[in-house]
């Protein structure tokens, strides 16, 4: 029988081994997580920092961090919602945008050269698998709530 978690291991393993090596963008250096935290702002309008925090299953604090970095690095912009200034809105500065662009590129050519190794019914196989387990994932009790 197969070793199920040794699967998703080694696979979490390669991804993280790629988003190490593809964040390297000019001079500019994103970690993983920041890597996730620019994309999440790039794929949605403006959302609140808990909205962000929450999807990708972060406490506050350290999230605040990031953000704070990310501005400093001038790849993100923070400013308060103007009917509550308690709630603050990320969106992604021209630099930013940038970044997130070019992360988001090299990924999708990784995983287009990955597939270039499969027919197109396992390519289509797999994906079908992934969209299940996502969709399996978010109903369990146990883990994946915040993540959309």
């Amino acid at each position: 029988m197969e070793n199920i978690r040794e699967l998703f291991q080694v696979m979490t393993r390669r991804f993280g081994l790629l988003n190490k090596n593809c964040c390297q963008i000019g001079e500019t250096e994103i970690s993983l997580v920041q890597s996730h935290i620019l994309y999440e702002i790039l794929r949605n309008d403006k959302p609140s920092m808990q909205q962000v925090a929450d999807t990708l299953g972060m406490d506050i604090t350290t999230f605040s961090r990031q953000i704070q970095t990310l501005a400093k690095m001038e790849l993100v912009k923070k400013s308060p919602l103007p009917d509550d200034r308690r709630v603050s809105l990320l969106t992604l500065t021209t630099q930013g945008n940038y970044v997130a662009a070019k992360i988001d590129a090299e990924m999708n050519e990784y995983l287009n050269e990955v597939f270039s190794n499969m027919s197109e019914f396992e390519r289509e196989m797999v994906i079908k698998s992934v969209k299940l387990l996502n969709e399996a994932m978010s109903k369990s009790t146990l883990c994946c709530k915040p993540l959309i």
